[in-house]
């Protein structure tokens, strides 16, 4: 954008200072011709005869030259207006480049922030879920620990159930034939 900016001031001022010569030009011009000067300087004197006659030339004065350099004078300015437009439309599209990028950088950053956070936020609760996995499994571990105690408890008991049921069993026998004999002491 600066490179056209500079092109742009370079094509203005190449025109500004082509127009500031050319109206000098012609402001001379018209000054030499329509006040006279110029053909007092351009006629022949009436009374020489000139050695060949040719047919009378009409002298247009400069009336070419002046359009000619006030037709260049217009395209200048043409030229200078166009380039004029042309800038001020570059600016405003490079002024709405600038601000939809502001836009989307902003935008962008905040949906950085966004995940940021988030990606904080999960790795917050990664933490914590690590840190609920390593109790739960500690505690898995105490339960199993528990369960096969009792499991051992439970086939200690098991195994030994027969054996206690028929000691329970001669015990109760024992019970009553001591309740027998104590019942016909009386």
């Amino acid at each position: 954008r600066e490179q056209e900016n500079k092109e742009f001031q370079s094509v203005v001022a190449d025109q500004r200072a082509t127009q500031a010569i050319l109206n000098k030009a012609l402001m001379k011009l018209k000054d030499f011709y329509h006040k006279g000067i110029g053909k007092e300087v351009f006629a022949q004197k009436a009374a020489q005869e000139p050695p060949v006659k040719f047919n009378s030339y009409n002298n247009a004065g400069a009336s070419p030259v002046i359009g000619l350099i006030e037709q260049i004078l217009e395209d200048s300015a043409k030229l200078e207006t166009e380039a004029m437009d042309s800038e001020s439309s570059a600016q405003a599209d490079y002024e709405g480049f600038v601000k939809d990028s502001n836009e989307l950088a902003k935008g962008l950053a905040q949906a950085i922030t966004a995940k940021s956070d988030a990606s904080a936020s999960a790795k917050s609760e990664t933490a914590q879920a690590a840190e609920d996995l390593d109790s739960t499994k500690g505690e898995l571990e105490s339960l199993s620990a528990y369960e096969a105690d009792l499991h051992q408890q439970c086939d200690w008991s098991l195994k030994k159930f027969d054996i206690r049921q028929k000691a329970r069993a001669q015990e109760m026998e024992a019970i009553a034939k001591a309740k027998a004999f104590l019942s016909g002491m009386k």
